[in-house]
């Protein structure tokens, strides 16, 4: 018990001590040292200065690479400028094909005046490799003719260097173009043995690419070249002909350009006629019943469909005969009348996409009156207020064939002037060309290509406007030509859907024509430029 006692007394003891034991004084305060003071403030600006630096440069950077990027000769612009436009070089060249649909800016766009300067160029061009692209007058939809790297052109090469009338033959310089040709060999009485639907092609052009015009007993236009004059990066300017060198004469005849740039041409006329153009209304079941004597009884022949409907426009072409003269013939309706549904469904949707601006012959209105349009303007701006919506598209295909069922007749003319065709707008389209059979045994495949074509453009909703145009040539001996063959009976469709260029959707059109090219194995012919 007096162990315990002491135990406790003693535990009490050291407890009391613990409690009132005094706390130690606070730490003094250091004495003030300015070299730390200083160290501390060094490291902060060291950092500032640090981030300072990084920011600079990267605006330094940027500010460099913003205003003095070296862009490559071949760029659209020199420089840019703060909060403006970048500037367009003076010696940019802006080089749009014909319809409008691509274009493409090039500091090298070369327009020799003579053979020595396009010898030059094509030689320097060698000498330096680097590429030249020819462009004619860029009829390709699809723009394959422009080149950024460099073009040259032939515009100023178009002259007529010698007609032959006995012979019917015209040797002239690549760049001339169709109509030029024409109205200066018409006083010798001579013409082309066939036209395509514009006349704005250089010669050069429309022979390289295998254009064509339309009837089942002509070639395309590359087999009236008899000899030409290419010149090419390595043996220079040589001279081809069937006689001296066949194999590759029919190769550069319609060789795109990639043989060498084609200078000079010779080509085979025929006599100058006039002809008398027949425009009907049809539709499919009889076109298969009359097809095959529409191909052997006309000289010229076009089928013109317009889908989601069975209306199928046929024009043919033939000399004006010499015993009965031009057929005697009364238009059922005027001109005025032929247009009125048209002009009629130009005002309706007018008030629907556009109220504010309706067309009216109001003295104060600057809107041109809509009895000015041809059917062709008038279509091109129907298609606009709506391309894509498939019900106007098909009220605009109903009003055109309207149209035609109320433009019936003939029409006599000059063939340079009856076998055009107005296209109407801006075109984005891809042709396409594959063998119809013979001529006197055709295969019928090209009516039932056109068959499936309209049965996927209305399975798809397709917002396709008209027309569907078909066209037959015989073959040629070119073995790049999409007609190329070497039976002689061969016949061949060339196929063109036309949509027009509002909007890329527009280009959907072309799919079921490119799926039924796949399936068929037919020539796609997108790729031709003129």
């Amino acid at each position: 018990m007096f162990r315990s006692l002491s135990l406790k007394r003693s535990f009490q003891t050291h407890l009391k001590t613990l409690i009132h034991c005094p706390q130690p004084p606070p730490p003094l305060p250091l004495p003030f040292s300015p070299i730390r003071t200083l160290s501390t403030a060094s490291s902060s600006d060291s950092e500032l200065r640090k981030y300072l630096g990084y920011t600079a440069l990267l605006i330094f950077c940027g500010a460099t690479t913003y205003y003095s990027f070296p862009f490559p000769d071949n760029a659209k612009h020199k420089k840019a400028q703060i909060f403006r436009y970048a500037p367009l070089p003076d010696d940019l060249h802006t080089v749009s094909n014909w319809s409008g649909t691509h274009e493409v800016q090039t500091r090298h766009f070369h327009q020799p005046e003579n053979l020595q300067q396009l010898e030059q160029l094509v030689k320097e061009s060698n000498d330096k490799r680097t590429k030249v692209r020819p462009v004619g007058s860029g009829l390709s939809p699809n723009g394959i003719g422009l080149a950024r790297g460099g073009m040259v052109n032939l515009a100023l090469m178009d002259k007529v260097v010698e007609v032959d009338k006995e012979k019917k033959r015209v040797r002239v310089q690549a760049g001339i173009r169709v109509q030029q040709l024409v109205d200066e060999i018409k006083e010798y009485g001579l013409t082309l043995q066939n036209f395509a639907s514009i006349r704005e092609q250089q010669i050069g052009g429309i022979l390289q690419v295998g254009a064509h015009g339309t009837g089942s007993k002509l070639p395309p236009i590359d087999e009236q070249v008899i000899r030409m004059k290419l010149v090419t990066p390595a043996k220079g300017t040589i001279e081809l002909s069937r006689e001296e060198d066949p194999e590759l004469f029919y190769l550069a005849r319609c060789g795109l350009g990639g043989l060498g740039v084609v200078a000079e041409v010779t080509i085979q006329c025929v006599e100058r006629q006039e002809l008398v153009e027949h425009t009907s209304v049809s539709n499919m079941k009889d076109i298969k019943k009359n097809h095959k004597k529409m191909l052997s009884e006309n000289k010229h022949v076009k089928y013109l469909y317009i889908p989601y409907t069975d209306t199928v426009v046929v024009v043919t072409c033939n000399p004006v005969s010499k015993w009965r003269g031009p057929p005697k013939f009364k238009p059922k309706y005027t001109k005025d009348e032929a247009m009125q549904h048209v002009r009629d469904l130009y005002k309706e949707s007018l008030k629907k996409y556009r109220a504010r601006e309706i067309t009216s012959t109001s003295p104060d209105s600057n809107d041109p009156d809509i009895n000015e349009f041809s059917f062709t303007e008038l279509r091109d701006k129907l298609l606009a207020l709506d391309p894509l919506n498939k019900d106007h598209v098909m009220k605009v295909n109903h009003a055109e064939a309207e149209f035609w069922r109320k433009s019936e007749g003939y029409r006599i003319g000059w063939s340079d002037e009856i076998l055009g065709f107005d296209c109407g707008g801006q075109q984005w389209v891809s042709e396409t060309c594959f063998p119809a059979g013979t001529l006197s045994k055709p295969s019928m495949k090209d009516l039932e290509y056109i068959e499936e074509l309209k049965q996927l453009i209305e399975k798809e909703e397709i917002p396709a406007p008209a027309p569907i145009e078909q066209r037959w040539t015989a073959c040629s001996q070119s073995p790049m030509s999409p007609a190329s063959s070497s039976a002689e009976d061969d016949i061949f469709s060339w196929v063109l859907p036309f949509p027009l260029k509002y909007d890329l959707k527009c280009a959907l059109f072309l799919l079921p024509a490119m799926k039924l090219r796949f399936q068929y194995n037919y020539t796609f012919c997108g790729l031709l430029t003129g």
